[in-house]
């Protein structure tokens, strides 16, 4: 990036046909400094600005920021705008005192030693009205691309590091080979790519959720990035879950409010994802722009389930991918046509249950870090998955009972799959509540939930009948 927070256009070079690439990502440099942090409750926040220019904002975006909070109250007090713009106070005082001298706000009376009761001004609210035409955006102030992108790539390279203890915690939900946790452990820990495959109902998307829950740390993320006069939301409660520190009020006005502490994101996306998903999107009816899912995932996991099911040819939505994957950086691009790059420091999760070779081409199968095939179960892991699901409900089922369903696997050509055991146990509670008894096993109960399961089976008197 430039200085004056201007964004710097950066258009990649095709990479030559006999190019050699480095595993190592290309780490981007930028000329602001990584955000001061100050120890506080015992871990480390961003400090909280003293002055207007340490925020590399703008004072114009920030001054039209305030004047678009206060349009819609009739009186505001300068503790109310810092709330809202998640400003220190002195800072807030200093925006409010150079839009009185614009004459766009007035004083009309005292709040307390430090804070005043204000007003906006038919002028203030007629600058408000068009600013807002310009941009929507109303909430906590941004921070600058340049700030997002160093303190992202430096929370990212001191999260705390995945270990096999953390990993094992998986086979507590999934009957898995040791070979199969061990992989994901190091996918994990590396934090590269991932690429499950295999036939559906053998606990590929249940991975990418418990690899979610063997991350540690939290990270600092921001309510929203400045780039120019844009803004670009990209705190999102539907996405990041909220990690607070639990800091009393002097505490609290030592740190930064305009980032947020959350756990590291899990993002999923399955066949509704389009490529326009992977971009910048913006809002006409708001006037500024929401960030991609992945760029929302930094720091966590982006899991791309379903793969091969999008309403998009799948070698367009990976080669969207191609350069982020080798270096560790992505583009995105505003409506005027300038390129952002931002950092791409999320473990890439991709799951399908279509032939690789098919969905895939070479290149990209070359930038995945690890690949991870879950085939069906075998008739003991069949029998360990149902002993494991049933036990969450203290039912222990005798191996004669699994034993039959195995063999009525084989009879009816029903391929054993690792959710199968789930869904019939399921069932069978389905049943069980629904005749009024307690929950038990027995080979009735379990016939009565195969034929539910998988629909009775027509003889050749049923196919007569029928035609």
């Amino acid at each position: 990036m430039t200085r004056g927070n201007r964004p710097r256009t950066v258009r990649p070079q095709a990479p030559k046909e006999d190019a050699i690439f480095l595993d190592a990502p290309i780490q981007p440099r930028v000329d602001a400094p990584r955000p001061k942090l100050i120890e506080v409750g015992g871990e480390l926040a961003p400090g909280a600005a003293g002055e207007l220019d340490a925020l590399g904002v703008p004072k114009e975006l920030l001054a039209g920021l305030v004047l678009k909070a206060v349009h819609i109250v009739p009186h505001f007090t300068t503790d109310w705008v810092a709330n809202q713009v998640c400003l220190p106070r002195v800072l807030t005082s200093e925006l409010l005192d150079q839009l009185m001298a614009d004459r766009l706000v007035e004083v009309v009376g005292q709040d307390g030693p430090l804070s005043y009761r204000w007003a906006i001004s038919d002028k203030g609210r007629q600058r408000a009205v068009r600013l807002l035409e310009v941009c929507g955006y109303v909430g906590p102030a941004p921070v600058s691309a340049d700030n997002y992108n160093t303190m992202t790539e430096w929370q990212c390279d001191h999260l705390p590091d995945v270990s096999p203890t953390d990993i094992q915690g998986i086979s507590k939900s999934l009957v898995l080979s040791k070979e199969a946790i061990e992989v994901a452990g190091l996918a994990a820990l590396s934090q590269r790519s991932l690429f499950l495959y295999g036939p559906p109902g053998n606990g590929k998307t249940s991975i990418g959720y418990l690899l979610n829950n063997c991350l540690k740390g939290e990270l600092w993320v921001p309510h929203s990035i400045a780039v120019g006069d844009n803004v670009i939301r990209l705190f999102d409660p539907q996405v990041h879950d909220e990690a607070p520190l639990g800091l009393d009020r002097n505490q609290e006005a030592l740190v930064d409010r305009r980032w947020v502490r959350i756990k590291r994101p899990f993002v999923i996306a399955a066949g509704e994802l389009q490529l326009e998903d992977l971009d910048l999107a913006y809002s006409q009816a708001l006037a500024y722009y929401e960030a991609p899912l992945h760029l929302k995932a930094n720091g966590g996991i982006f899991m791309l389930d379903d793969f091969g099911y999008q309403r998009m040819n799948p070698f367009q939505l990976l080669n969207r991918w191609v350069f982020p994957l080798e270096h560790g950086v992505d583009f995105l691009t505003l409506k005027s046509g300038q390129k952002l790059f931002v950092p791409f420091r999320q473990m890439l999760v991709v799951s399908t249950n279509l032939d690789p070779e098919s969905v895939m081409e070479p290149a990209i199968l070359r930038r995945i870090g690890y690949r991870l095939h879950l085939g069906n179960p075998t008739g003991p892991d069949y029998a360990r998955i149902f002993k494991q699901y049933a036990g969450k409900y203290s039912i222990s089922p005798d191996d004669h009972m699994i034993e039959s369903l195995v063999r009525r696997h084989q009879k009816e050509s029903k391929p054993m799959r690792g959710c199968i055991p789930r869904d019939l146990v399921e069932r069978v509670r389905d049943i069980c509540r629904y005749r009024g008894h307690p929950l038990r096993l027995d080979d009735e109960l379990l016939d009565l939930a195969w034929r539910g399961y998988f629909g009775n089976s027509a003889t050749e008197e049923d196919e007569q009948n029928w035609s």
